[in-house]
């Protein structure tokens, strides 16, 4: 936590910090996410305001400071994506101090997000999804190994988890059953089902693995028994499109994004498949598996109560 603010000032932090663990259960990646955005902008207050600030300083800024602190931001490269992240931080931070303190914090909620183009990962072809699959198979000599690589990517693709998803699951959850219940972003739970291949494909690696995957440890493990670094599923990743001359977007994440994409092409129910993804919002999946505008007004015709009265 930043030093460039005063023990009152880093104490209202800790104290929001905390409160989003507790009550909205942020995860512990958003949570040092927070920490370091909000501590940046205090760094930048007490280099603007040529002292660190306190709550009382805090309650002051207007629309200057924080053009300032954007504009510092811009200058010194971070990216527009990043940017928003910030100020999207600092703007949940001020919410609650403005609550707690009573003070009006609307020149700091009023400020614009910089805008960004959003990039999603492009989906790969069916036959190519599978010979990703098939590939990563053949990255190690150590069978278990290898077993382990292919259940965590057929997960990736056959149930459309993300890959913290996978590796967040432990040994409780294996023999894997007809439907997962995983945690996913904002600790939303949603229900899996899980495929023939992915239930196979997981039993396999169990009974090769050389550890004792027990009820409360990480189900995937690293190969000293540790819980499994996601960057080594990307490394094999990229071993194997290497091999399969796919492009640099072939990574885990865009397992996923094929699983949502392969289903809407079948003829997926899109707010089925928003369930499956974990989403939020239907634009978002909408975005995210890259639907056209007459998919998705296809889909609307047939679910409005209007056509379906016709």
């Amino acid at each position: 936590m930043t030093l460039a603010a005063t023990p009152a000032a880093r104490q209202a932090l800790a104290d929001w910090l905390a409160q989003e663990k507790a009550l909205n259960d942020a995860a512990d990646n958003t949570l040092k996410a927070y920490a370091a955005d909000v501590s940046g902008f205090l760094a930048f207050l007490a280099l603007h305001l040529g002292a660190p600030a306190t709550p009382r300083d805090l309650g002051r800024i207007g629309l200057s400071e924080m053009r300032a602190w954007m504009a510092h931001e811009r200058a010194r490269g971070v990216a527009p994506r990043s940017l928003a992240r910030a100020l999207s931080a600092v703007k949940n931070f001020y919410r609650w101090l403005a609550r707690r303190d009573g003070f009006d914090a609307t020149a700091v909620l009023s400020v614009r997000s910089p805008k960004f183009q959003r990039k999603l990962p492009r989906p790969l072809a069916q036959d190519a999804a599978k010979a990703m699959i098939g590939t990563v198979e053949l990255q190690s000599e150590n069978p278990w190994i290898s077993a382990r690589d292919v259940a965590v990517v057929t997960l990736l693709y056959g149930c459309g988890l993300r890959i913290s998803e996978a590796l967040g699951l432990t040994g409780a959850d294996a023999p894997l059953p007809d439907a997962l219940r995983i945690k996913g972003k904002g600790s939303k739970e949603r229900m899996v089902p899980v495929l023939p291949a992915a239930k196979t494909a997981v039993d396999s690696y169990r009974q090769l693995c050389p550890y004792d995957l027990a009820a409360k440890g990480p189900l995937f493990r690293g190969a000293r028994g540790g819980p499994l670094n996601p960057r080594l599923i990307s490394g094999v990743m990229a071993r194997a499109r290497l091999q399969l001359g796919l492009p640099d977007s072939a990574t885990p994440h865009a397992m996923r994004h094929s699983f949502a994409t392969h289903l809407l092409n079948a003829g997926g129910d899109l707010r089925a498949i928003q369930e499956l993804l974990g989403h939020a919002s239907l634009s978002t999946t909408q975005a995210y598996t890259a639907v056209d505008t007459a998919r998705l007004m296809e889909v609307y015709d047939k679910a409005h109560p209007k056509a379906v009265n016709r």
